[in-house]
């Protein structure tokens, strides 16, 4: 780092030291995530060339959108770039849980069954399903949907055998790539392709949908090459990057897409209707970024891993440990920690830098959460972020960055935050 950045900033001399230390450490597993990047990069370019992008894909359309040759060149491009039949890719879906919703209630039928073989949801997913809130507020189980639970091994890896048990009679086995706001590793596609292997062995009709938020570009394949049917995610996390303001996708077998888009808009117009308001050049532009920008954030993340692992702290996963998401988990141990870890990550923010992160009763959480996330797009954890629920063991899930620069510089303040509160002695 050059010596200059220390004196903007004022980097205790010790920290910088150790950071130093710690990012010549990480250069081996840069070094591979860049080789990732490079492939899925080419990938990327290939499915814009191979749909022919050009000018008239980013005018917008109003109205019922009927003429939108973007949107329909949108969904082919994702379809490609993310190796499925089909995709639909909207602005209108408001967050990843949005999508997920949709993916849902488009799916399931009255009587059914979903099975979630990694373990109970992220939080927001709650009360779509009905595993809290009001009863009759419009959940799967208020609609006569069943749901069943594969909870993982305490080590955090599935429970294969349980899940081929689980899902004999079931529509739709549900995998969430992400850890949540838990310590177990993000599941690889190495990890998805045995957990698909065992669902189908206890029901080969089974639909494996996949919670795939955090992890695309993450690796050179995604979980369709190993027998997804369906993957969602959204575009103010990695498929975005960094660019599109707001949507999200739905992206697998052309029949699945189908029946989701009629639950976005209504039956028999699907994909069909829907004006794009000006928002295609955004969405084109973010995906073709999202490769190298996913590189920066995973880049930020091994950094962090190592810091922190550096200044005594619990991290997961470690800089060379396989990943499945962009996100690192740092066990802090006490609030006063975590806090003081979020206020530095704020103090490297583009936007709202002078903001101090305070914990708030968020809506679909059931513990206060603090969230560090100065960002030019509101809520978007591909740009630098941290959050976490107050509660043991007062962990913080560190994300994104969509430069190393500027996430490096991030991490450092959150160290450097925590070392003026006395949190840290060096």
């Amino acid at each position: 780092m050059n010596s200059k950045i220390h004196e903007l900033y004022k980097f205790s001399p010790k920290l910088v030291e150790i950071a130093e230390t710690a990012e010549k450490n990480c250069m081996d597993a840069f070094a591979r995530t860049d080789a990732v990047a490079e492939y899925n990069g080419a990938k990327v370019l290939k499915a814009f060339a191979d749909n022919k992008v050009n000018e008239s894909c980013f005018y917008e359309s109003t109205g019922y959108g009927y003429t939108d040759i973007g949107r329909d060149v949108i969904d082919s491009v994702f379809a490609q770039a993310l190796g499925t039949e089909d995709a639909l890719v909207r602005f209108n879906f408001v967050s990843g849980t949005h999508a997920l919703s949709v993916a849902l209630f488009g799916v399931l039928r009255t009587g059914e069954k979903m099975v979630s073989i990694t373990g109970k949801p992220y939080d927001t997913l709650e009360e779509v399903i009905g595993l809290s809130g009001e009863k009759g507020n419009g959940s799967l189980m208020d609609f006569g949907v069943e749901y069943g639970q594969v909870d993982l091994n305490e080590d955090g890896t599935p429970k294969l055998d349980e899940i081929t048990k689980a899902v004999k009679g079931a529509k739709i086995a549900y995998i969430q790539r992400s850890r949540g706001y838990s310590l177990r590793g993000a599941f690889t596609v190495a990890d998805i392709e045995k957990m698909i292997k065992a669902a189908k062995l206890g029901n080969p009709d089974i639909i494996i949908m996949i919670d795939n938020c955090y992890g695309e570009f993450i690796e050179e394949r995604e979980p369709t090459s190993v027998g997804a049917d369906i993957i969602i995610g959204s575009l103010i996390k990695n498929a975005g990057g960094g660019i599109a303001r707001t949507g999200g996708y739905i992206a697998g077998r052309k029949d699945l897409v189908e029946l989701c888009s009629y639950r976005l808009t209504c039956v028999g117009m699907g994909k069909e209707v829907g004006c794009t308001l000006g928002m295609n050049r955004e969405m084109l532009l973010g995906l073709f970024f999202a490769p190298d920008v996913v590189a920066n954030a995973v880049k930020t993340s091994i950094f962090a891993s190592e810091l922190f692992t550096m200044l005594g702290f619990e991290c997961s996963p470690r800089k060379d440990d396989a990943r499945g998401d962009i996100i690192t988990a740092v066990k802090l141990g006490d609030e006063e920690k975590l806090c003081a870890f979020c206020c530095g990550i704020q103090k490297g923010a583009p936007v709202d830098s002078y903001v101090v992160p305070e914990p708030w009763d968020m809506p679909g959480y059931t513990s206060k959460v603090i969230m560090a996330a100065g960002a030019f797009t509101g809520g978007a954890s591909i740009e630098l972020s941290a959050d976490a629920p107050l509660r043991e063991p007062y962990a913080v899930w560190m994300q994104g960055g969509i430069t190393f620069t500027s996430g490096r510089l991030g991490v450092m303040l959150a160290a450097q935050e925590m070392i003026d509160k006395g949190l840290i002695s060096l």
